[in-house]
């Protein structure tokens, strides 16, 4: 199967593997699963890093670079996601959140995440808990 990770567990993956919820640690430690990163998740840490966030204390080439070396694939940003954000509902206003649940839409890969709100959107969602 195919998964994209939000940031939150992106982040934990890559350096804090003991915070996954162990359905997350599953999928992604099964080498018949693909693996997705967005290219928004780097945006945000980028950002959130830059603001001082503690729980984004991290170098986003490095992080970047590691996933592809890693076998991860990126999602570029591209104007039909951009586009369908505005039919999504207002559920949850995390601009980045709802980019990554525009991106699953679009591409038809399952958004992994450990947030309940972004979680809501429907069957392209997956929670891992």
């Amino acid at each position: 199967m195919k998964f994209l990770l939000d940031t939150h567990l992106l982040l934990w993956a890559a350096g804090q593997p003991d915070r996954l919820p162990m359905s997350a640690f599953k999928l992604l430690e099964d080498l018949e699963n693909d693996l997705y990163f967005s290219a928004a998740s780097l945006w945000e840490i980028s950002i959130k890093n830059t603001l001082g966030r503690e729980d984004f204390q991290v170098e986003p080439r490095l992080l970047r670079r590691g996933l592809l070396d890693n076998g991860y694939t990126e999602i570029l940003i591209s104007s039909e996601h951009t586009v369908t954000i505005d039919i999504l509902p207002p559920i949850h206003k995390d601009p980045f959140d709802r980019m990554l649940i525009a991106q699953s839409l679009i591409e038809g890969i399952i958004l992994l995440t450990a947030d309940s709100t972004v979680a809501s959107y429907g069957s392209t969602i997956r929670l891992c808990s």
